[in-house]
């Protein structure tokens, strides 16, 4: 029988979205890691007013982002894992910027879409990314989340592609530096270097040393527009090419290409959108999120991707799915 549901379901779907960006704001998670509590207490220890907090907790329990037994509530193992601040699984990061910035900013969709034009801090002239890196603690918020929505397809990277050929990895604007960790700890004989802004390095070093890979994980200071990218055996570039326009992305494949020696490889990974635009959905919706943030940017195909490694000189390609919505293209020079 033909009913509405999913049509109110999406339609009202901010709703259950901003529910769990508060959640995460407030810090629930990690206040009911220790051990369950009951309605009042969870309530006064968040500093809620107390109207409206049972119905938050219970449609948190309702959306499966926490379990009740009788009046304690407490993490599923889902958010216990992923949302509990200082956990080196905490991809909460993402969720946070989500909160304090997109969130506002998908309100304008209708008018992105009418104009073209971003819909951030940049609709009243500011430079997004001169504001963001001049400013420490926005920067670190920014790298966090960068960790949170690449942490899970890093996990699935260091299984599937072939490192034991490989000495030396570069990651071009690593952030904080997460996939580096993560392929260094899965693999002993990986050398690796983050390529970033000079601004990112205290965050970068901090993040390494914390996860005791300062050893074989270092810092390269450079701007990708402007410099050539430090040569190794692999380059990786994740969540960084949506940023940009159809010319710059064929000029940072090219960057890649140059600093590849015979045989080396680039693994570009990103919520690649399927060929024939009907699956990944959240890569589509992230591709709306460039429209919004970004002046020129969009997410791509596998095939477009694979198309402009071709063009750049890559003589093999192929593609591959990580985690989730994300796929990695991987051009063989």
């Amino acid at each position: 029988q033909l009913t509405p549901a999913r049509i109110m379901q999406v339609g009202t779907g901010f709703w259950a979205s901003k529910t769990l960006l508060s959640a995460v704001e407030l810090g629930l998670f990690t206040q009911l890691s220790p051990s369950p509590q009951p309605a009042d207490r969870l309530s006064a220890s968040l500093g809620l007013h107390g109207r409206g907090s049972l119905d938050f907790f219970d449609a948190l329990v309702a959306l499966g982002f926490l379990e009740r037994t009788g009046d304690l509530y407490r993490n599923t193992p889902e958010t216990e894992n992923f949302l509990v601040r200082g956990k080196p699984s905490y991809i909460g990061g993402i969720l946070e910027m989500a909160n304090a910035r997109l969130y506002g900013f998908w309100g304008s969709l209708t008018e992105a879409l009418r104009t073209g034009r971003p819909q951030n801090e940049a609709k009243h002239a500011v430079d997004v990314f001169a504001e963001l890196y001049g400013d420490p603690a926005r920067l670190r918020g920014f790298l966090e989340a960068m960790t949170g929505i690449s942490q899970g397809s890093a996990h699935v990277l260091a299984e599937k592609f072939p490192w034991a050929r490989y000495r030396t990895v570069v990651d071009v604007g690593a952030a904080q530096g997460a996939v580096l960790v993560i392929l260094a700890q899965a693999h002993a004989h990986l050398r690796g270097i983050g390529f970033d802004l000079a601004a990112v390095q205290p965050i970068f070093e901090q993040y390494v040393h914390a996860n005791h890979v300062q050893d074989r994980v270092g810092f390269h200071t450079g701007d990708f527009f402007k410099d050539p990218l430090p040569p190794a055996d692999v380059i990786v570039m994740g969540h960084i090419l949506h940023d940009w326009g159809l010319d710059t992305k064929k000029m940072l494949v090219r960057k890649a290409y140059e600093a590849l020696p015979a045989g080396g490889a680039v693994i570009i990974h990103e919520a690649i959108i399927d060929d024939d635009r009907r699956q990944n959905a959240f890569g589509l919706l992230m591709s709306l999120n460039m429209l919004i943030e970004t002046p020129d940017g969009f997410d791509f195909t596998a095939q477009q991707c694979s198309d402009w490694l071709r063009e750049a000189g890559f003589s093999e390609t192929r593609v591959e799915p990580l985690a989730g919505p994300d796929s990695m293209v991987v051009g063989i020079k």
